[in-house]
């Protein structure tokens, strides 16, 4: 998607095309941040906004700080997230956190982005931005166990998604205790709580 253009009124057609389970992630890890009922959200990779607004929607007294690498991605998710209700700022995953403390932090379709060791750093960090029995929920690409659940196309370059098992290794050594939520061919929804 590197000739991408943020379009809201497409945007979502576009998703479902690259990723034909997209809608379904949403509404998963919707379902598992609502779970823990947090006031505060930092939203890793926050993108176009519209599955934070899909979560500030559940739950209306939450705030969520977005962070993205792309001021044109901001811009866009600037547009749909209400601005009483929302931070945006520019950062990488790869920098240091927003210091929180944080109730929730998720994450949806960006951390695929790093490399296994870089993940495994950022699930470590997280960890330190969050309150005492506090939720990440990680909503993202995985390598299946099998070759022919991969439906989503990787260019191995800045794709470059892990083994669900290696995120629940990486998670657990983060201090985390972990909860599959959800699986399907190459996606997945991790609950991933602090634990006291």
């Amino acid at each position: 998607m590197s000739d991408f253009t943020w379009d809201p009124d497409t945007y979502l057609d576009i998703m479902a095309e690259e990723i034909p389970d997209y809608r379904r992630l949403q509404t998963e890890l919707a379902a598992a941040v609502a779970e823990a009922d947090p006031r505060t959200i930092l939203d890793l990779g926050v993108g176009s906004g519209l599955t934070a607004r899909r979560v500030a929607e559940a739950l209306p007294q939450t705030h969520i700080h977005g962070i993205d690498e792309s001021e044109e991605i901001l811009a866009g998710a600037a547009q749909v997230l209400e601005p009483n209700r929302s931070t945006l700022s520019l950062g990488r995953l790869e920098d240091s956190l927003p210091e929180g403390p944080f109730d929730l932090v998720m994450s949806t379709l960006a951390v695929h982005h790093l490399e296994g060791e870089e993940k495994a750093d950022l699930f470590s960090r997280i960890a330190q931005v969050l309150v005492a029995s506090g939720r990440f929920v990680l909503a993202d690409l995985i390598v299946p166990a099998d070759p022919a659940d991969v439906v989503t196309p990787i260019d191995g370059v800045i794709d470059v998604p892990s083994s669900l098992a290696d995120q629940l290794e990486w998670l657990n050594a983060a201090g985390f205790s972990t909860r599959v939520t959800w699986q399907h061919r190459d996606l997945a929804v991790v609950a991933a709580d602090t634990v006291d």
